[in-house]
C-alpha cells in the first residue's frame, strides 16, 4: 500500500480506469457474440442490426486503445464476411 499522497491517488485512478476498461471490453465481446449467435441461427436481419452495434463498439475500443485497430478491423471484416455469406 502506498504512503505518498500522489501514489495513493494513482492507485485509485488506476482501479477506476481498469474497471471502466474491463466493462467496455466485456460489452464489446458480448456484442460480437450476439452477432455470431444471430449468424448461427440464420437470422440475417438480426445479424445485420447487431453487426452495426458491434462495429461501433469495436471502433470505440480501438480508439481508446483497448484493442489494436487492426484487430478491430479484422474482427469487423470476419463478421461482415459471415453476414454476406448468409445473404448470398
Amino acid at each position: 500500500m502506498p504512503n505518498i499522497k500522489s501514489a495513493i491517488k494513482r492507485v485509485k485512478t488506476n482501479e477506476k480506469k481498469n474497471a471502466q476498461n474491463t466493462m467496455i471490453k466485456s460489452d464489446m465481446r458480448t456484442s460480437v457474440k450476439k452477432v455470431e449467435a444471430a449468424i448461427a441461427t440464420n437470422e440475417a436481419n438480426t445479424a445485420a442490426n447487431t453487426f452495426t452495434v458491434a462495429t461501433r463498439k469495436l471502433d470505440k475500443a480501438a480508439a481508446k486503445g483497448l484493442i489494436h485497430k487492426n484487430a478491430a478491423a479484422r474482427k469487423k471484416s470476419r463478421l461482415a464476411k459471415k453476414i454476406n455469406s448468409l445473404n448470398a
